[in-house]
């Protein structure tokens, strides 16, 4: 009896927005400027702003309308949600190679430096199709700051 009590409060609980249940999922920004703010309202003040289309970031609460996120440098704040988008970009966390193919021996193109934001064509294993610039062509997926997936 006392366990289906609890259910009952659990579930209403939840129905009504007691609890903030949020997975945590990278997002990339949509816009070329985006508010940053305190918190999860226009009445909130502006914490940052955020000048780079396609950054990725971390989605970690939400609330109505509006997602707590974190960046690369653990900068954080609530962004509404017309400002991002489901993640389609990278930033790599050492320097590296882009290559032509999907392979260690294929055609080097470019060096590509720490910090370096990607936008993902496509992956495959340990390879994503990236274009970052005027360049295009695959780099391995480790060390890299958002989601491949």
């Amino acid at each position: 009896m006392i366990k289906k009590i609890a259910i009952c409060v659990l579930y209403l609980s939840v129905l009504f927005g007691q609890f903030s249940i949020a997975e945590e999922k990278f997002l990339s920004l949509k816009k070329s400027k985006v508010n940053v703010r305190y918190g999860p309202s226009f009445d909130s003040e502006i914490k940052y702003i955020y000048k780079k289309i396609n950054l990725p970031i971390k989605q970690i609460d939400q609330k109505e309308n509006f997602r707590r996120i974190v960046d690369l440098k653990n900068n954080s704040g609530w962004i509404h949600v017309s400002q991002v988008k489901k993640s389609n970009s990278i930033i790599i966390l050492e320097d590296k190679i882009l290559y032509k193919k999907p392979s260690n021996f294929s055609k080097p193109i470019a060096k590509l430096e720490k910090g370096r934001l990607l936008v993902l064509k496509k992956c495959e294993n340990i390879w994503c199709n990236v274009k970052t610039d005027n360049y295009s062509g695959w780099v391995k997926t480790e060390n890299i700051w958002g989601s491949i997936k």
